[in-house]
């Protein structure tokens, strides 16, 4: 499959100071029953020849993300998926989101040095959100969107499957019984086809970007109340112009490759 990670940010240095937002003291809460206090911050920064134009317009940078208390890994966590985002090749990421947000606004200014008479504006808004969490489980979503010049911008959508009682990632394997990744794919591959109103013979190689024209699944799932749900982003299967494509696998297909005793366990009847 081919790489999402398509962009690379430009070092450079902030112009104009961070606005964080004000914590309040009430923590947020989901449908789900929190086990883990959190509270959202916000990073917005614009270029300094915004002036009164609004972020749709100039060169601006959007940053929302939940931080939780005395939840260190968790936290580096959901900064390294922010900052990795749009980074690929030998290009190392940022240690923080403010650092980030310095590299982009100072790579405008340079490029407006270099071409004054340009109208292009830089455009970075990405998010980190809790989808669910209980005491076995959280869920986040990472996505967003950036444009930093080229023939179009780069979006992404991701996830983190937390384990809060032993602080980490949560992965397939954690999920899937031993041996058992092959019948997984298998049954992705039928959904799959489905939705994309594919024969089951019918040959990948024309429209998506399969390694050997053979469907797999990648790693980028999430852990709902009613499946496993995978998303290919642009460019990794087929086309920008195609957009992200989304898989969910009903836990009542994969019941009897599950593990037991796992974060999924309670949403399987």
């Amino acid at each position: 499959m081919k790489n999402i990670f398509t962009f690379t940010f430009l070092s450079v240095v902030l112009l104009s100071s961070c606005q964080f937002t004000t914590p309040t003291n009430k923590p947020s809460h989901d449908i789900f029953n929190d086990t883990l206090v959190y509270q959202y911050q916000t990073l917005h920064e614009r270029a300094t020849d915004c002036g009164n134009k609004p972020d749709s317009s100039c060169t601006a940078v959007n940053i929302k993300y939940p931080v939780f208390k005395d939840a260190h890994m968790l936290n580096d966590t959901i900064t390294k998926r922010l900052t990795q985002m749009f980074v690929m090749n030998d290009k190392k990421p940022d240690t923080s989101v403010t650092a980030m947000a310095k590299k982009i606004i100072q790579s405008y200014d340079d490029f407006k040095k270099s071409e004054p008479k340009s109208a292009i504006y830089y455009t970075l808004d990405s998010y980190a959100k809790v989808l669910l969490q209980d005491s076995a489980l959280v869920t986040l979503e990472c996505g967003g969107y950036t444009f930093q010049g080229g023939a179009h911008g780069a979006s992404y959508t991701g996830f983190i499957n937390w384990n809060p009682k032993v602080g980490k990632n949560i992965s397939i394997n954690d999920i899937i019984a031993g041996g058992k990744y092959n019948e997984l794919t298998k049954v992705a591959e039928g959904i799959f086809r489905k939705n994309e109103k594919l024969a089951d013979t019918a040959s990948l190689a024309r429209d998506y970007f399969f390694k050997d024209n053979e469907f797999a699944l990648n790693n980028n799932f999430s852990v709902t109340p009613t499946g496993l749900r995978f998303i290919y982003n642009q460019y990794e299967i087929k086309p920008y112009a195609a957009g992200k494509t989304e898989l969910l696998i009903p836990y009542s297909s994969i019941k009897n490759i599950l593990r037991p005793n796992t974060a999924v366990s309670q949403f399987v009847k």
